[in-house]
């Protein structure tokens, strides 16, 4: 066998163990890919009902969220209504309102201090009596003296 000879069968036992190793390399890239490709319709199956359930669950809070949107405009309406009818009530009887109880001051005070308020003196504190532990109005008072 001449040197040729040796290395072709050299070269021809290195092809065949590279053509096993890429044989064997192959054969697991295909397990990967059938492993993955059932992985890919396994979730494709189950992201399929829960793309649904969501879409639906979307669908439900916008109309709640619109029904929301529809009291807070009512709401804000009844605000703007009430702001508005209090104002005018202040405006109708505030004023009128204010006059009448600062004249109805000025004769309480008027009439409560009497001549007390004439001289300059303080007014007179009612005299009470005590019986027994007990506080008897000045009015009682006359009553059991007579």
């Amino acid at each position: 066998m001449s040197g040729v000879e040796v290395a072709g069968i050299i070269v021809a036992v290195f092809w065949a163990i590279l053509i096993s190793f890429l044989a064997v390399a192959l054969v697991r890239l295909a397990q990967v890919l059938r492993a993955a490709t059932r992985l890919v319709s396994e979730v494709t199956d189950q992201a399929v009902p829960l793309l649904a359930d969501a879409s639906s669950t979307v669908r439900s809070a916008r109309t709640q969220l619109d029904r929301v949107d529809a009291i807070a405009s009512d709401v804000q309406e009844v605000t703007s209504n009430a702001s508005a009818l209090s104002s005018t009530v202040a405006t109708a009887f505030g004023g009128p309102l204010v006059k009448v109880a600062a004249f109805g001051y000025g004769v309480r005070k008027a009439l409560g201090r009497g001549d007390a308020a004439r001289d300059g003196a303080p007014p007179k504190a009612s005299r009470r009596t005590v019986i027994v532990g007990r506080t008897v109005p000045a009015a009682r008072r006359r009553k059991q003296k007579d």
